[in-house]
């Protein structure tokens, strides 16, 4: 019999009352075609990866192109704004996210998903399936944006998780990234590849070189 996953580590690193916002639905039809539309003008994709992908990381980031920012989307008419940072127990992008992301002003629950080390492939993994937890924990409506690893979210997408996320910041590490544990890295075109199955799935992706 195949034992349970153990339980999810997760950290709840604040939490607003929308007292201002009430439960409504996507218009679906319109806001899909303004997405599309949208996700045309996001930034270029990095076919070959910069050098030194940490010195980088400023300069990436300031041209990236938020889904806000493109929709002209004041961010008032969800229910709830959600803001998911999957990362190792060491790693903390919420402060990177309260400085950078347009928030509009708005609320965000801020969560905080540990994921470990598999040793025997030195691939990093959530502690319970992103999917399941996703599901049980935002809808729909909600406006929900993510930063994870690219194996929490090719999980993701197997499961058709991967549409309650509105925006997504996607760290794929990639053997050019160290002389170290190459044969636990992805070639980098497979990142583009997952990349590009984002896009297809339309979602708001960037990369992330934090």
């Amino acid at each position: 019999m195949a034992s349970m996953p153990p339980p999810i580590s997760l950290t709840e690193l604040s939490s607003f009352a929308d007292t201002n916002s009430s439960p409504q639905r996507k218009l679906l039809g319109i806001a899909s075609e303004a997405k599309k539309a949208a996700l045309k003008k996001l930034e270029d994709v990095l076919l070959e990866p910069p050098r030194g992908a940490s010195g980088k990381s400023k300069t990436y980031m300031k041209r990236t192109r938020y889904l806000p920012d493109l929709m002209g989307d004041s961010l008032e008419s969800y229910p709830r704004r959600v803001f998911i940072d999957v990362a190792l127990p060491e790693k903390d992008d919420a402060g990177w996210f309260a400085k950078h992301y347009p928030t509009r002003n708005k609320d965000f629950k801020i969560y905080k998903i540990e994921t470990v080390t598999e040793e025997a492939t030195g691939r990093e993994v959530a502690q319970m399936g992103m999917s399941d937890w996703l599901r049980k924990n935002v809808k729909e409506e909600e406006y929900v944006v993510m930063k994870a690893e690219a194996e929490v979210v090719e999980e993701m997408v197997k499961r058709k998780a991967i549409n309650l996320v509105d925006e997504l910041f996607l760290e794929c590490r990639h053997q050019g990234l160290s002389k170290k544990s190459k044969e636990s890295r992805r070639a980098y075109w497979e990142c583009l590849a997952l990349y590009g199955k984002l896009r297809d799935e339309a979602v708001a992706v960037h990369q992330w070189w934090g």
